[in-house]
């Protein structure tokens, strides 16, 4: 019998390279440099050897394209084309915005008017206030006052404000409202936007009256999600009650101090004259001026007044969450914290055309203070958008695609979603976006390895070493070896074996290439150490006629 065609060389020389990739990062440890130069040698040298038991090695994604910046760099004309006709279409005063790749604002404009009568430009410095868009940082205060152990998601709102306590449910069987409820919209309180946007200037005592006065519920709590202001106005409440500090010092000392977003006030009358947007209302082909509300316990909800500079910092650091690696933490919170405000808690709806108006099917969901979304091409972005009288702005970022883009207008309520989402849409169309792709690990590709051996030959050594038993249960040894062989017969004497194309950290696939066609070959490890294949499928592909 002929040698099976095995995995060629290049893929040793990738083991190589990364290898020693990661023994320059460990060369100041001398004792682990020492551990890794052995797990070198015994690895590539032998490339069937496997990694220790219960020593995983993980290997992050990564881009595929070294010219996805320069390509992104090319599309900036259009992109401010983008804006600019928006802006004319939509009438707004003025408007900034900004492209975040890979950690960096790579680009902003900004146009037309911060004040009116005089006039007065926008500049990349004006800063704007942001409403709704403030919400993930009341959440990502919670959240870190969750991981530090000084409060827990399922805690009652009672705790922190007494005066819930005397506030009649709904129904008789509805649960209390905990502060997760209030995180994701889900605490029965009904769609507020046209009260709640005026009440942002509320003082503590007049919040606690409020709730003391009673409260209407639109839903039991837990039940469906429905977009809450007030939710959000207690959860600052929360935080201060307790950081044992207004909630405005903490989210700044703990979150946009570190950040380096000193340009970001909650108090309008602390913004330089000629530095602050002043927000109006188009109505009767003319602007009208909108009355700016000082800073109150509602703020939670939406008073940050930033710029796109300093704004462009928080999405660099919730991109810096992914992908998920063994890199250094950041002090200020953990990339997993992160990663849990990008996941969906509450499904909100599912629309046929994406917000693009492309014919595009997308889920709608909410996290904690963001919005999750994923369309039925597999993309799934995280947004959210900001609305006061005055004031409209989003923003939006690809975790898997390292892209972000921040819009902020001095209209009531600027729709910028519409223009954010075709900026989204030319960059994925023109410039070819591709997500990070999957990186095989070492187990993978030993497994790969030894299975383009064992469907040409069943050699037991390697039956036995990687195949789960689960394998023969499901289909006898013999069912195995004779659909195999029926496979090899049509693809012709084997030529060439791919590289491994990983699904993930144990599901890959790869490709047995004989003169007559080829075999597909999918497989899935287990989670027991050491991973075997536990699933495996073998599909012929005929030859394309010339």
């Amino acid at each position: 019998m002929s040698r099976p065609v095995t995995l060629g060389l290049i893929e040793q020389q990738a083991d190589r390279r990364y290898l020693l990739a990661v023994n320059r990062r460990l060369s100041h440890a001398p004792s682990m440099r020492y551990w890794l130069l052995l797990w070198v040698a015994l690895t590539v040298a032998v490339p069937n050897a496997i990694p220790a038991e219960n020593s995983p090695v993980y290997t992050p994604p990564a881009f595929a394209d070294p010219d996805r910046l320069a390509k992104i760099e090319n599309l900036l004309p259009q992109l401010d084309a983008l804006y600019l006709a928006h802006a004319t279409n939509r009438h707004l005063p003025g408007f900034v915005y900004g492209v975040v790749v890979d950690g960096k604002l790579i680009h902003t404009l900004a146009w037309g008017n911060a004040q009116l009568a005089p006039d007065h430009p926008v500049e990349t410095d004006t800063r704007f206030r942001i409403a709704s868009m403030t919400k993930s940082f009341t959440a990502l205060a919670i959240l870190k006052l969750r991981d530090a152990g000084k409060l827990s998601l399922d805690d009652t709102i009672e705790k922190y404000v007494p005066q819930f306590a005397k506030v009649k449910p709904l129904t008789t069987d509805s649960p209390k409202i905990a502060i997760r409820h209030l995180l994701r919209m889900a605490g029965g309180f009904p769609q507020d936007d046209p009260w709640g946007d005026r009440r942002l200037a509320d003082s503590v005592a007049e919040l606690e009256s409020l709730v003391a006065g009673g409260l209407n519920y639109s839903n039991p709590p837990g039940v469906k999600w429905e977009y809450s202001n007030l939710g959000f106005g207690l959860l600052g409440h929360v935080v201060t009650k307790v950081a044992r500090r207004p909630y405005q010092e903490y989210i700044t000392r703990e979150i946009l101090v570190p950040l380096g977003m000193t340009d970001t006030v909650w108090e309008f009358s602390q913004v330089p004259t000629n530095k602050l947007a002043l927000g109006y209302r188009w109505e009767h082909e003319r602007f009208t001026p909108e009355p700016i509300l000082h800073d109150g316990t509602f703020g939670a909800m939406g008073g940050l007044i930033t710029t796109v500079t300093d704004f462009s910092r928080y999405v660099a650091m919730h991109l810096d969450a992914w992908p998920p690696r063994d890199d250094a933490e950041l002090r200020l919170v953990r990339r997993a914290t992160l990663r849990e405000m990008h996941r969906p808690a509450e499904l909100i709806a599912v629309n046929t055309n994406n917000f693009a108006g492309l014919p595009i099917p997308e889920v709608l969901g909410y996290s904690y203070g963001l919005r999750w979304n994923m369309d039925a091409r597999g993309l799934f972005y995280v947004r959210h958008t900001g609305g006061l009288p005055g004031f409209g702005s989003e923003y939006r970022f690809l975790p898997e695609y390292g892209v972000g883009v921040i819009a902020f207008a001095n209209l009531t309520y600027a729709p910028m979603v519409p223009v954010n989402s075709a900026a989204i849409e030319l960059l994925l169309s023109a410039a070819k976006l591709q997500p990070r792709f999957p990186v095989a690990s070492p187990m993978l590709k030993t497994r790969a390895t030894q299975l383009a051996r064992i469907v040409q030959d069943w050699n037991p050594a390697d039956v036995t070493d990687a195949l789960a038993p689960n394998v023969f249960q499901d289909k006898s040894r013999e069912d195995w070896q004779a659909f195999a062989q029926a496979a090899l017969v049509r693809a012709g004497p084997i030529q060439s074996v791919s590289e491994v194309t990983p699904e993930n950290q144990l599901r890959g696939k790869f490709t047995l290439r004989g003169t007559q066609g080829s075999i597909e070959v999918f497989f899935t490890l287990m989670p027991e150490q050491p991973p075997k294949v536990q699933e495996l499928r073998l599909t012929f592909v005929a030859s394309k006629a010339p």
